[in-house]
């Protein structure tokens, strides 16, 4: 019989690198919400995956960036505190910026003195959107003399290209150990926050700048019934009372919009149907409740 190995992997990047997109295109299975706009991620979430005798704990964290409020401080400790516990960083960088980013050359200043010692790999993503693929060696030729990678992957996470190759040397770089999850499971988060992230995704879909930054979703009822069916119950709540408007629309349409965006999206992750009851209320301080950040992992930071 073989040898269990198990290891934690963590995601750093800056905001919008695609370390949201990598860890579904890992994991097989939607878990972390996707928006083309930066700091889309809130949560820590774990994402668990088998190969071979290995399993994979991939760590998805809020892009790093420089935070001013709680929250945003939050974020950021979120993403930090993952680099602690990695056996491996995957440094994900965005390949359509001509230059490494400030934002990246910070990131490695703060690996070079806090995790020296551990190894990091280096991932450059988006490679089907590069319009100039002789404009990527000098770019990672430029990260290398930045920091001394042990490994180097040109990775498409929307289409998957190079995925498996990362997944593949991973499953031989874990440390000898026990596995601490069911080699089943996928993920930690629980289906109630998985249902409110997925709500909130449609906030940030269907209300393109209107709204986003300003919601947060909470499940309030999850009902299983007998026929495998569940009643969902949640509350988009938001800052000011002229946001209301916003995300209910005109005769309710635009609630109705979001609610069944979401069922539908529910029902693929879960696998089965959804009965999703939507409420909006105003509550100006949300990002200020200890609830709120304990759900999702993160701890609140003034």
């Amino acid at each position: 019989m073989s040898e269990q190995s198990c290891g934690y992997v963590t995601l750093l990047g800056v905001p919008n690198a695609g370390k949201s997109t990598l860890l579904n295109q890992i994991v097989g299975q939607k878990l972390a919400i996707v928006s083309a706009k930066p700091q889309t991620t809130r949560a820590r979430m774990l994402g668990i995956v088998m190969e071979g005798d290995a399993q994979i704990i991939f760590v998805d964290t809020p892009g790093i960036f420089n935070p001013k409020k709680p929250i945003e401080k939050a974020m950021v400790g979120a993403a930090w505190g993952g680099a602690d516990d990695a056996d491996v960083i995957l440094l994900v960088v965005d390949v359509t910026h001509r230059q490494p980013d400030s934002g990246t050359q910070q990131i490695l200043e703060h690996i070079k003195q806090q995790h020296k010692n551990k190894p990091v790999w280096l991932v450059m993503n988006k490679v089907d959107a590069a319009t100039n693929k002789g404009r990527l060696l000098p770019i990672v030729e430029a990260l290398h003399k930045e920091y001394d990678f042990a490994q180097t992957f040109m990775v498409s996470a929307k289409d998957g290209e190079g995925v498996k190759d990362i997944i593949a040397k991973l499953g031989t770089s874990m440390p000898k150990g026990h596995w601490l999850y069911d080699p089943e499971q996928i993920t930690d988060m629980p289906e109630r926050v998985m249902a409110a992230e997925i709500t909130r995704e449609q906030l940030f879909l269907q209300l393109s700048q209107e709204l986003p930054y300003s919601a947060t979703v909470e499940t309030d009822a999850w009902e299983q019934f007998d026929n495998g069916q569940a009643k969902v119950t949640q509350t988009i709540f938001i800052e000011r009372d002229g946001q209301k408007a916003i995300v209910i629309g005109k005769g309710g349409e635009q609630l109705k919009a979001i609610g069944a965006a979401a069922r539908e999206e529910m029902a693929k992750a879960f696998g089965f149907k959804v009965h999703l009851f939507l409420h909006v209320k105003v509550k100006e301080d949300w990002q200020d409740h200890k609830e709120f950040y304990e759900s999702r992992g993160l701890t609140k930071q003034d």
